[in-house]
């Protein structure tokens, strides 16, 4: 198996020069510590900074890791309310570096990791999740018309849709059996709502870790890793990203469960929902437990397919082993929503 960490930076060098206007090598490659999914690596030419995203080598699950999807959705959003990083150079050709990729600008800010963002005084908190709230609306607000994203994903029936595609990638990776997880998948398969309509672009995985504030915390100015990313139902990303703030504040997860949020000036959940729905003109969201239990099943979902691929070899992070054990709780956090509902 390829090694992920590892980059041909001759040969890499000589191909971005003949490709980037302005690109200019010796350079040298760092992988980024953190993420599970496709391997990210800081650039530094003699031209200045960049970074790249590449597929992990070796079989893939179907749909995953399409670094392709990230290069079209940033470029869509280069000149929108949603900031992203720009991008420079998406390369098909797998004999470059053994995989596909894309190279886009380095962006130099601050990336938080724990959600009661010890780092930062009350005032500042308060701020950024405000901000994390602005930049979810404009993402759920673009008009995917002047974008050039109507055909980025299937319109309607966006939960039905996710529920199958994820409950098979589950049974495909799955390890053991989790009666957990069979039970979350039999709720969620008979308690869907109806679909109301709502079509926007989804980020798929919008949370604290995936934002770069600018250094003095007020502003994002990045929103990253867009590998999810989608037409679909804004809620998702919503519920998303409060499903996350409720986890255990010990170990890898960084939530907020049993904080006084009020005490660090962070927002409740009913709190940031409203503002939300504020910003995007509604009055409520029916059906909330729903929404959160299925981002617990995603997110399941998803960590086991990080332990398939552990299990198989084919892993961009030495943690990745460790993370079929957060399967089980991820399910039962969900059933305990579900009851509590």
């Amino acid at each position: 198996m390829a090694d992920v960490s590892q980059l041909d930076v001759v040969k890499l060098a000589s191909y971005l020069e003949s490709q980037i206007n302005g690109f200019k090598g010796p350079i040298s490659a760092d992988k980024f510590p953190g993420g599970q999914s496709n391997p990210t690596f800081k650039i530094t030419a003699e031209s200045g900074v960049y970074v790249l995203r590449r597929q992990p080598p070796g079989k893939l699950l179907k749909s995953a890791h399409a670094v392709d999807r990230e290069f079209r959705v940033l470029a869509a959003l280069a000149n929108s309310d949603v900031p992203v990083a720009k991008v420079y150079h998406l390369c098909e050709d797998r004999d470059v570096i053994g995989s596909m990729f894309y190279v886009m600008e380095y962006c130099d800010g601050n990336v938080h990791w724990d959600a009661q963002l010890p780092e930062v005084g009350n005032a500042t908190r308060g701020k950024m999740y405000d901000e994390m709230n602005r930049v979810l609306a404009a993402l759920h607000s673009v008009d995917l018309a002047e974008a050039g994203l109507e055909d980025y994903g299937k319109p309607g029936n966006y939960f039905a849709r996710q529920l199958d595609r994820w409950t098979k990638q589950y049974r495909a990776s799955e390890l053991e059996k989790i009666d957990e997880m069979d039970q979350l998948i039999d709720w969620l398969e008979n308690n869907q709502p109806e679909d109301d309509g709502r079509v926007s672009l989804v980020h798929g995985d919008y949370r604290l870790d995936n934002v770069m504030f600018d250094k003095s915390n007020q502003n994002i100015i990045a929103v990253l890793d867009w590998e999810l990313s989608t037409l679909g139902h804004p809620f998702a990303d919503l519920a998303y990203q409060c499903m996350q703030l409720r986890m255990p504040g010990a170990g890898d997860m960084k939530g907020l469960m049993g904080i006084d949020r009020a005490e660090l000036n962070i927002p409740s959940e009913e709190e940031y929902v409203a503002q939300y729905c504020k910003r995007m003109g509604l009055d409520s969201i029916p059906n909330w437990e729903f929404y959160i239990a299925f981002s617990y099943f995603r997110l399941a979902a998803i960590i086991q397919g990080v332990a398939k691929r552990a299990a198989d070899g084919n892993a961009s992070n030495k943690k990745a082993a460790q993370m079929g054990a957060y399967v089980k709780p991820m399910a039962q956090f969900a059933l305990d929503t579900i009851a509590q509902a």
